[in-house]
């Protein structure tokens, strides 16, 4: 495999001359690079006029090897060509150098390029690039190729160092200003048709000539090389790289002061690969490319592989292009009701100036959220407060002066509980986790879990094993009132903007959330037009109108026992009985009979899988017995099957009057929104246990609610189960929803 590296523009503020004489002082040993033992000139020749010089020296690098390793290559230093090529009248040293020792078993090129800076001549640019081919040695490849890149960006972190150290020498030594070099011959008579004003050949002291102008493309051998053909008479030239095409110099190069200004600290491998990343977008997309602190997310988020890097970002700026992203906060409007109950929002900033966001996860109602304006809504409601962050940390990092990537978060935990522990709203979350994920990598820089449960230690213990050492860094846990004293949210934030929930002095306008009135449940969630793709592709939930004599059924096929079939359901309207049954032959996929309602605004009317003639005991046994769902309940259970075969799962109009012996006017309808699902048996080996539950607590539910599951109609609880043990679930629900914390913006 062969390795690149590819440095930004390194910009020196002195002009090209001072630069130069600099550079030769390094010639032919170098103080200040203790690895260059010494160098010999093989060859060298000059131009008659003065303005081209060109070197060829044979350079000797101490090994920084082990001492087994160098005694079984037999040597103690490493012998490299290297070519210098100073062009006088245009102002470029172009360098190229390659490996002497061990040429057949590894391959090391090399080209260095310093001309004057395209927009103030009084500065000097430099670029580099370098490929590393290691064919074999020995069987210590890999060794090998550690020890040579580590060598090489120790060297390239110390080059800059290293001219800057000599400029100041010649300062001292009273050299502020050498001449750039002139044509002592008389200049040429004007050709016809030239203008008076035309440039003179000396005119490279305000501009570059078009021979110097121009970058290669990262499909060459050695990335961005920049090597002019030089037509000097009797001259050896310095070709560039086998297969290299030019494009246009661009002055949207990346220079190292705009890196340390506004990306941040990176090593000069990290560099190289978001400036080799960056020229490969502006390739292969036309028009705009993203930010490149955007660019740097996804490859920090891939551990700076540049292969791994690019299909991620490609792939999201394809989902970003289809879904308008770039403008959803110009056009995007939340609706009410996440206005009103979805429980997070920004604050601020933290002491390091990054944006604040404040999540009160123990105050949401993911179940309500969802039925009352759809899975699709909380996801682009929580893909507008990501876009917000950025742009956020975009402002601040303009405004503070230094780098602003990431934020910071407070999750409060305050209320949570087994109401949380709902398998479709979890299965939603972690839909709209992978979305963000995918999208917004690394953009969470601390993690702030405050009012944690006590069951919160027990299951740190148990997920911090499996939380890489990075992530971990970035989790702080306070149990109870701990967040408020001495280490707690002040070493994060400053008293003035701690939320005033959490004890602080700022009053904090994020929604307090709570729970969604189900009389804002809606059946069908449109909230977009037809020719807009879909974020969301399906939809979780069903609706059903439940008539009278006439039930509506869900066949499940189990094709082994110890499956589970789950149920979660509401009462929209009216009351309903729920049973399920295990059919003793087996039933076609095909209903048996399906009851149309007149008027209904959406979802089915009825269908029936069962008919009249089959009789329980017989054809059918009940493996949950009835139970009686009240208008506005909110039910949730499972059953684990004793055989394979067909199951049945009813809902049937329930008369509360009739039971009551109470005759008001009744359309002897009812209405049941629902979700079901077979989980297989593999996923379930070991212990399981369950909780008597009738009705799950996280909706709004009425008193008669609990009042139903007492009275005495022969209502039978149905069982919700839960992996392992309970706190195994509370587990599996924070690690999915609180250590994939960037789902938190």
């Amino acid at each position: 495999m062969v390795q690149k590296y590819q440095s930004p523009v390194r910009v020196y503020k002195h002009p090209f001359e001072l630069v130069m004489a600099a550079y030769e002082k390094r010639f032919p040993t170098c103080k200040m690079i203790p690895v260059f033992l010494g160098s010999d000139i093989q060859k060298e020749e000059k131009s008659p006029d003065g303005s081209y010089h060109f070197v060829e020296r044979r350079c000797r690098l101490a090994i920084d090897a082990p001492y087994l390793l160098k005694k079984i290559v037999g040597v103690d230093c490493l012998h490299f060509i290297q070519r210098n090529a100073l062009d006088r009248r245009n102002r470029t040293l172009k360098i190229e150098a390659f490996n002497e020792s061990f040429s057949s078993r590894i391959v090391i090129k090399e080209h260095c390029n310093y001309s004057v800076h395209p927009e103030n001549p009084g500065w000097t640019c430099f670029e580099q690039d370098a490929s590393l081919d290691i064919k074999h040695f020995f069987g210590f490849e890999s060794m090998v190729e550690k020890i040579v890149m580590k060598q090489y960006t120790q060297n390239i972190k110390k080059g800059k160092e290293v001219i800057e150290f000599y400029i100041s020498e010649l300062i001292s030594e009273g050299v502020t200003f050498i001449p750039p070099w002139t044509d002592p011959s008389p200049a040429p008579a004007l050709t016809q048709g030239q203008p008076e004003d035309a440039p003179s050949q000396d005119s490279g002291l305000r501009s570059r000539s078009n021979s110097v102008t121009s970058t290669h493309s990262q499909s060459s051998l050695v990335l961005g090389a920049t090597a002019a053909s030089i037509h000097t008479r009797g001259i050896p030239e310095i070709h560039e790289p086998e297969g290299a095409s030019a494009l246009p110099d661009s002055p949207g190069k990346l220079d190292d002061d705009y890196i340390a200004r506004f990306l941040g600290h990176l090593t000069p491998v990290e560099e190289s690969c978001l400036v080799q990343l960056r020229q490969w977008l502006k390739q292969t997309h036309k028009g705009k490319i993203p930010k490149d602190a955007h660019i740097l997310r996804f490859l920090r988020a891939r551990d700076f592989s540049i292969e791994k890097a690019r299909e991620m970002l490609v792939h999201s700026l394809a989902w970003r292009k289809l879904h308008n992203l770039d403008r959803l906060l110009e056009t995007y409007r939340s609706p009410e009701i996440m206005e009103k109950y979805y429980p997070g929002g920004w604050h601020f900033f933290d002491r390091e100036g990054r944006p604040l966001y404040i999540l009160r996860l123990g105050m949401m109602d993911v179940k309500g959220l969802m039925r009352s304006v759809g899975e699709e809504a909380i996801l682009k409601h929580v893909l507008a407060h990501n876009e917000e962050g950025l742009r956020l940390a975009a402002e601040a990092t303009n405004k503070r002066g230094y780098p602003v990537s990431a934020c910071t978060c407070i999750v409060d935990l305050d209320g949570l509980s087994m109401r949380h522990l709902w398998r479709p709203g979890i299965r939603a979350l972690l839909r709209i986790i992978e979305t963000v994920e995918a999208n917004y990598p690394e953009t969470m820089a601390q993690l702030l879990i405050v009012r944690a449960p006590r069951v919160f230690p027990v299951l740190w213990t148990l997920v911090s094993p499996f939380i890489d050492e990075n992530t971990r860094r970035k989790f702080m846990i306070y149990g109870g009132k701990d967040y408020m004293g001495s280490g707690g949210l002040v070493e994060f934030v400053e008293k003035q903007y701690i939320p005033d929930f959490l004890g602080g002095d700022c009053y904090c306008d994020v929604p307090e959330g709570g729970l969604v009135p189900k009389s804002l449940y809606q059946e069908e969630l449109i909230d977009r037009s037809p020719d807009e793709p879909h974020l969301i592709s399906d939809s979780l939930y069903q609706t059903a109108h439940v008539v009278k004599e006439f039930p509506h059924e869900v066949l499940i096929q189990v094709p082994q026992r110890g499956s589970v079939i789950t149920w979660d359901f509401d009462i929209l309207k009216g009351d309903v009985t729920f049973t399920v049954f295990r059919c003793k032959k087996s039933v076609s996929e095909g209903p048996h009979h399906q009851h149309h309602v007149s008027g209904a605004t959406g979802g089915i009317g009825s269908v029936q899988y069962i008919d009249k003639s089959m009789t329980v005991g017989v054809d059918l046994s009940i493996v949950e017995p009835p139970h009686i769902c009240r208008d506005g309940d909110s039910v949730q259970g499972s059953h684990v099957t004793g055989q394979s075969g067909s199951y049945i799962l009813q809902w049937k109009y329930f008369d509360s009057a009739k039971a009551s012996f109470d005759f008001p006017l009744s359309s002897h309808k009812s209405k049941v929104m629902y979700y079901t699902e077979l989980l297989p048996s593999e996923a379930f080996r070991g212990s399981m246990s369950s909780l008597q539950s009738c009705q799950s607590g996280f909706s709004s539910l009425s008193i008669g609610t609990s009042q139903s599951s007492h009275s005495g109609l022969g209502s039978c609880p149905s069982r919700i189960f839960v992996l392992v043990e309970a706190r195994y679930y509370y587990y599996y629900v924070f690690y999915n929803l609180l250590f994939s914390f960037n789902f938190l913006l």
